[in-house]
């Protein structure tokens, strides 16, 4: 069972207060199972609930921020621990080393990004931790849907598709971490034939 969770979130609160909520509670829950928490250090959005949740909890709660969002004081006050980076590469690579598992929060292009990026990497198998997304009010339907698709015409495989656990609770996200093993990965471009 993971450790340590990483947790990628919108810096904004999103539109609905069931986000806020969700996230909140994921820092708890994480916190009351006893996992520390990774996650890119913010004050602010669904990233400052769901640290808020697991220190009112706790919680161990690691933040990871570039020096130039730091400037801008939107870096979080009362974490565990505080790493400032150089760049958002520097940022996203020491989250997943201190990170066993990942969780996806709503978010946007910067969430949406960071996800993405950790799966490419579990498909090239630089590493192979477990990838969640938390499915509030349905915000990771379409993602699901556009991977089914991606399968569908040839451009992700099936496996690779996998690698990603939407769920719409975080207890059943854990519970899948609890059981995952990694997928057996095949190399994933097939060579056209001439």
């Amino acid at each position: 069972m993971p450790q340590r969770i990483c947790i990628f979130a919108g810096s904004n609160p999103g539109s609905r207060p069931e986000y806020v909520d969700a996230a909140r509670a994921v820092g708890r829950h994480l916190a009351e199972r006893g996992h520390g928490m990774v996650y890119g250090g913010g004050g602010v959005g669904l990233m400052g609930a769901a640290a808020d949740g697991a220190l009112e909890a706790g919680g161990e709660v690691v933040g990871v921020i570039p020096q130039s969002l730091f400037r801008k004081e939107i870096a979080h006050g009362g974490l565990s621990e505080l790493r400032v980076v150089s760049s958002m590469h520097e940022r996203k690579a020491l989250m997943a080393e201190l990170s066993d598992a990942f969780i996806a929060l709503p978010g946007g292009l910067g969430t949406f990004e960071e996800l993405m990026e950790i799966l490419t990497w579990a498909q090239l198998g630089a590493h192979d931790k477990p990838v969640g997304a938390l499915d509030v009010g349905g915000y990771y339907a379409p993602l699901r849907t556009l991977l089914e698709h991606s399968v569908e015409e040839g451009f992700v495989r099936p496996q690779h598709a996998r690698l990603l656990h939407i769920a719409s609770s975080v207890e059943e996200i854990l519970v899948a971490f609890e059981t995952y093993e990694p997928p057996s990965l095949a190399k994933w471009i097939t060579p056209e034939t001439t």
